[in-house]
């Protein structure tokens, strides 16, 4: 874990209130692996009082990336921050996605902007040589961001592009339509959209890990104030920042 006080770089509008913020980082640019996460000071003083979680999206070098929507006190906070001005970074924290292990192809799935993890996510499988698919779901086609991405397929509540419906049900018309070699599931994004996704994992029996979001206001285990129930293991609660952000859905209960 890495603590720095590093330089905005860019601010860039990608989609409808999505923004892409770049930081000059290099010692967490450099650490960083696919589904872990920084914990950024968003306010000079103290306010807002608690650091906010956001997963890396990209790196370039000594330069790191984060995608948000701007929705509260905080992330409004973070919108306004313009090149020069400087950020108080914890990370990289939490635990990657596990990649090396036996499958064949990567379906990777993402509702919103649970697309952050996505794109580390694909570089790294590319490295390895595995075959990729993505499947990016949100509400409308202005909230779907595609940069860094391989193997598109769409899905939006509206119809306004691809697949008419949620991004977990495009997955099964495809589980049910086409034939993946020894699949295996990357998924981040809301929890009911993480929770309807480990149970179409389950149903055609592939593994699936999945990045949580949760409230994280030290990230490091200390606040205990980001539990998830275990399943399977003796014990009621894990720690989704320390634990996490990644599982297994075979070992978590996703509320």
């Amino acid at each position: 874990m890495i603590q720095t006080y590093s330089r905005v770089v860019s601010t860039d509008k990608v989609g409808s209130n999505i923004l892409v913020l770049s930081i000059h980082s290099p010692e967490i640019a450099r650490a960083v692996k696919p589904g872990q996460f920084i914990n950024i000071k968003v306010g000079e003083w103290d306010q807002p009082l608690l650091r906010r979680p956001f997963s890396v999206y990209h790196t370039e070098g000594e330069i790191l990336h984060i995608i948000f929507s701007v929705i509260g006190f905080g992330t409004t906070a973070l919108s306004q921050k313009r090149e020069g001005d400087m950020l108080d970074l914890i990370g990289p924290l939490g635990c990657p996605y596990t990649i090396d292990n036996d499958y064949g192809t990567a379906i990777l799935v993402a509702g919103g902007v649970g697309v952050a993890p996505l794109p580390m996510l694909t570089l790294a499988l590319k490295k390895l040589g595995r075959s990729i698919h993505t499947f990016l779901g949100a509400r409308t086609r202005d909230q779907i961001v595609t940069k860094y991405l391989e193997n598109l397929h769409l899905a939006t509540d509206d119809g306004s592009s691809g697949f008419h419906g949620t991004v977990v049900n495009a997955l099964r018309q495809h589980f049910c339509d086409a034939e993946y070699l020894r699949p295996k599931i990357f998924a981040c994004g809301p929890n009911a959209m993480l929770r309807s996704l480990s149970n179409l994992a389950a149903e055609f029996d592939v593994p699936c890990e999945v990045s949580l979001e949760s409230a994280m206001a030290c990230g490091i285990g200390i606040c205990q104030g980001c539990p998830i129930e275990v399943v399977g293991d003796g014990r009621k609660y894990a720690l989704v920042c320390k634990e996490g952000t990644v599982f297994d859905t075979r070992t978590i209960r996703i509320s």
